[in-house]
């Protein structure tokens, strides 16, 4: 069933997910043979999921890339941008990498309590953490759940004697919501 496309995004349809051998899913019915022209083509909602990860560093040990670790608050990404190289990795929810990767988000409301423990490790290894290495960090929905702030605040708070410096960060980002200033101090949670 057609889905009607959002001005400025780059899907303009949501093929089903073949990557990993999912099982095909076939809709059967004549009443969906007229559904639009009864109903019209629905808009498209964006839904947010919220997920609770176990961590929430992600390691590589590619040599060709300038950093090991990263942290993604969010899946998908409302930008919608056609160049993405992000959107396949939609498949692994059985979603489509087109319209699905635009409106079907995840958030990860405990990315900073995560992060936390993470860098209070014993033995842990200052160094930069890359964000937004799979989804713009400071898309549409950040201004709501304000995950990528409170990630910042607890990298920018982790300074301790033994670290006499915060855990530096690159940040990867398509949005202009990073030209406004921004308070990295007032999320309600805490980094200590």
């Amino acid at each position: 069933m057609p889905v009607e496309s959002n001005q400025g995004r780059g899907a303009t349809r949501n093929p089903i997910p073949t990557r990993f051998n999912l099982k095909e899913r076939i809709v059967e019915g004549d009443w969906l043979d007229q559904v639009e022209a009864v109903d019209g083509v629905p808009k498209r909602r964006t839904t947010v999921t919220i997920e609770h990860p176990r961590s929430i560093l992600t390691r590589n040990s590619s040599p060709d890339i300038g950093f090991d670790r990263s942290v993604n608050a969010y899946r998908g990404c409302e930008h919608g941008c056609i160049y993405c190289f992000a959107r396949p990795t939609h498949a692994y929810h059985d979603l489509s990498p087109g319209v699905d990767f635009e409106s079907r988000l995840f958030v990860k409301p405990n990315a900073a309590q995560l992060l936390h423990a993470a860098l209070s490790r014993p033995g842990y290894e200052c160094r930069p953490i890359a964000m937004g290495t799979n989804t713009d960090p400071y898309q549409p929905i950040e201004e709501r759940w304000r995950i990528t702030r409170s990630v910042v605040s607890c990298c920018l708070k982790r300074a301790t004697p033994s670290r006499s410096r915060p855990s530096p960060i690159e940040s990867f980002a398509t949005s202009t919501s990073l030209s406004r200033p921004q308070t990295f101090g007032s999320h309600p949670w805490p980094c200590r």
